[in-house]
């Protein structure tokens, strides 16, 4: 890959002035051969096995900024969702199991680890009964462990056993970890169709197709895409849009260059390229400031929908012509409380849960890091995750939702999580019950268009 020099001077001016930055290298680890009858011998196992391949990975990401002067925020880990491995051990809860990958986590300095997971799309297995029911207590004795749990794809529907049970978790996650320096549900994501190779937490697990281990990265400008936009102020929506996907394409090549770097030293293969544009509570890297550049006097005015399709058309379109290992998510993050721009607009009213629900129809992943009132009943919760999850699953897309329940408060008052992970208003939702849909259960059949054998 031979970059010129008005390009290396072109993206030292986008570290430098415009929040560009590696969010992450994420390394994908396999555990299904740590699977052990004995409890104790698994976690063993585990640990060992982690510690063996990603011992050099802090240091390789700090060694590659040093010698690039490339930003890389966060160097995390991926494994195999948890519910797969412990199974065999037959343990009664798998805390302990949490407990190993975030001593893992600690030890080698990674900001997260993800992967206490359990994919129950069509039906659950007592293993994976086992992991979701363990996971309040995990992630409130927890730290830097990150959990996720798949409750539907195109392909199978939506099981709404789970989805009921997830609605049942987030509020005893949030109410036992309420004293936390970090809530519980900040760590923890319900997904339909969730990707095997996504580096971004809380969703990261390294999917039963990945190989032994890969190196992901996921590459994050809304600042840069925001600088690209500023140059066609009042120009037609083609050009402007032909604009951003040029920037994308820049931005790509960097990631690409990272990615392989980082994987040929770590000597593991290089999975994919995540291009999502992830913002950061920082000013100046907000896609919501994106959105108001356009063309929209706040983030969830009329044409917000429309505006937010065009940015992740084009990201994606860049991003493609950029690199053959593009995957992962891919798109436009619209996370409440880790956006400058989409707090503002909460604060100002320009923008509420169901024109947030809207544009998740368009853009990556979901309803992400939105705080509500800590009396939201858990079917309630359950039906939001339904709604999101029906736009998943009939769009053939990733949707996810990371609620968090805040303890206490009500709708409009301030909530803080820290660092990262930003704070924001609490933000109301719609009293009216949905109780008697979320206890049928049973599961919400694939779309018509899911059959393509």
């Amino acid at each position: 890959m031979i970059f010129t020099p008005v390009e290396i001077e072109e993206t030292v001016n986008m570290f430098s002035h415009q929040n560009l930055d590696v969010r992450c290298i994420t390394m994908g680890i396999n555990l299904l051969d740590c699977a052990d009858s004995d409890e104790k011998k698994a976690n063993q196992k585990i640990y060992d096995k982690i510690m063996r391949y990603a011992g050099n990975l802090v240091k390789t990401g700090q060694d590659i900024e040093k010698e690039m002067g490339v930003p890389i925020i966060n160097k995390r880990i991926s494994v195999t969702p948890i519910a797969l491995v412990a199974g065999a051990s037959g343990a009664k809860s798998y805390v302990s199991y949490c407990k190993t990958l975030d001593r893992c986590a600690k030890e080698l300095g990674v900001n997260f680890i993800g992967g206490f997971s359990a994919l129950v799309q069509k039906g659950i297995t007592p293993a994976d009964k086992t992991l979701i029911e363990s996971i309040p207590e995990a992630l409130s004795v927890t730290d830097n462990v990150c959990s996720s749990v798949n409750v539907g794809t195109t392909k199978n529907g939506i099981n709404m056993d789970a989805v009921k049970l997830m609605g049942e978790i987030i509020k005893q996650t949030a109410e036992i970890s309420k004293n936390n320096p970090v809530n519980g549900c900040a760590k923890l994501v319900v997904f339909c169709n969730a990707p095997e190779d996504n580096p971004f937490m809380a969703g990261a697990f390294h999917g039963p197709g990945e190989g032994d281990s890969v190196i992901n990265v996921g590459v994050s400008g809304p600042g840069v895409i925001l600088a690209a936009a500023r140059q066609f102020k009042g120009k037609p929506i083609n050009e402007l849009a032909d604009g951003i996907k040029k920037m994308a394409f820049k931005i790509t090549r960097m990631g690409q260059l990272v990615g392989t770097e980082a994987a040929r030293r770590l000597g593991v293969k290089f999975g994919i390229l995540d291009l999502s544009l992830a913002p950061t509570p920082a000013v100046g890297d907000s896609v919501a400031r994106i959105l108001e550049e356009i063309g929209l006097e706040g983030a969830g005015a009329p044409g917000t929908t429309a505006a937010l399709a065009m940015l992740t058309d084009m990201v994606k379109k860049g991003g493609v012509m950029a690199s053959t290992n593009v995957g992962g998510l891919s798109g436009a993050f619209i996370p409440v409380s880790e956006d400058e721009g989409m707090i503002n607009a909460v604060k100002q009213n320009s923008i509420c849960l169901e024109k947030l629900e809207a544009m998740t129809t368009v853009c990556s992943v979901g309803l992400d890091m939105i705080a509500i009132p800590g009396d939201t009943s858990a079917t309630t919760i359950s039906g939001i995750l339904a709604d999101e999850f029906a736009i998943g699953m009939v769009n053939n897309k990733t949707t996810a939702c990371r609620l968090i329940p805040a303890p206490g408060k009500k709708a409009g008052e301030w909530v803080e999580f820290g660092g990262l992970l930003g704070g924001c208003p609490v933000m109301p939702v719609n009293n009216f019950s949905c109780a008697d849909f979320i206890n049928r259960g049973g599961r919400i059949p694939a779309p018509i268009h899911s059959f393509r054998n």
